[in-house]
């Protein structure tokens, strides 16, 4: 069962495009990475599918409903993280997901009821009732998530949950999803962080300019690349161009040269003949390095690789 789907989806603000025949499918209690750009149409996709902003043309459904002729069913059925957490700091976290739960007609007792057991899935039982003044990056993040799941809705929109926030903190939020999506929890998420993606992510779809140039689950897309990679890290900058002229003859491949970091790279078939044939290529010219590595692409560099250019072609992996 699809919980997201878009078809041909356009919106224009006057005679500027800002989404030209989007397509997306999200599989129900899974984690569905959007990636793009600045300016590449993430919000305003994601503005329609919670019913924010109607589309030019097109359709789309959420948890089944769809957004144009059903759109208070879609409210219902959603959840939606943006990037700063709007929760009340003067308030407790018990008393913030009380609050919520009274915003969205639960009865006082069943708010409260809900706010005990969002804390304790959280990791939050123990701070509940100190005021949020007083929780980490983190913490504040995790009760924003848990006042999104107030009414237990089936889809969750995570707009870049964890901008701003340190290496733990984002973990902790990183745990959070991934407990929510263990539970049944379809997530839709926005991020500017590949790692996050690639941490969490079953599947993305990477969209720019309005259109969607990529789609296929973070492995898919790191093998559009060209599978593995090696790395050398030369000793002198004086060796990078024997370097990449070594790896070009040995692997049939042209090689990527960072002269800032005297790194020289290629993509390669057979990883380990690659990575031997590489060693002992470089003993033999006398080059001398500071490393040498085989690893696979990074999604950072898929990213920068398909929306490198205007005229970026459609790819499906």
């Amino acid at each position: 069962m699809e919980a997201v789907t878009a078809h041909a989806l356009h919106r224009r603000f006057g005679a500027v495009p800002a989404l030209s025949g989007v397509d997306l499918s999200v599989p129900a209690g899974s984690v569905h990475g959007l990636l793009g750009p600045n300016g590449a149409g993430k919000t305003t996709l994601v503005r329609i599918l919670t019913t924010l902003l109607r589309p030019t043309a097109g359709t789309a459904t959420v948890a089944g409903f769809d957004v144009l002729r059903e759109p208070d069913r879609v409210r219902a059925s959603i959840g939606l993280v943006g990037q700063h957490a709007a929760v009340d700091e003067i308030l407790s976290g018990r008393q913030n997901l009380e609050m919520f739960g009274r915003l969205h007609h639960l009865g006082r007792s069943e708010a409260r009821t809900r706010a005990v057991a969002l804390l304790e899935r959280f990791g939050l039982a123990d701070t509940g009732s100190r005021a949020v003044s007083t929780y980490s990056g983190g913490m504040r993040r995790r009760l924003d998530l848990a006042a999104s799941l107030i009414t237990a809705p089936p889809v969750l929109f995570l707009d870049e949950p964890t901008t701003g926030l340190d290496p733990r903190s984002r973990s902790e939020v990183w745990e959070a999803v991934r407990s929510l999506v263990a539970g049944g929890t379809t997530v839709l998420l926005t991020t500017q962080y590949l790692e996050e993606v690639d941490r969490l992510a079953d599947h993305v779809t990477v969209i720019d300019h309005g259109t969607v140039i990529a789609s296929g689950t973070p492995s898919q897309l790191k093998g559009q690349l060209g599978g593995d990679r090696i790395d050398v890290v030369v000793s002198s900058p004086a060796d990078l161009a024997a370097t990449a002229a070594l790896l070009a003859g040995l692997t049939g491949n042209t090689p990527d040269t960072d002269e800032d970091n005297r790194r020289v790279g290629v993509a390669v078939d057979d990883r380990m003949a690659a990575l031997t044939a590489t060693v002992r290529g470089l003993s033999d010219a006398g080059i001398a390095v500071e490393d040498v590595t085989l690893r696979r692409p990074t999604l950072d560099e898929v990213f920068l690789h398909l929306t490198a250019t205007d005229d970026a072609r459609m790819v499906t992996a």
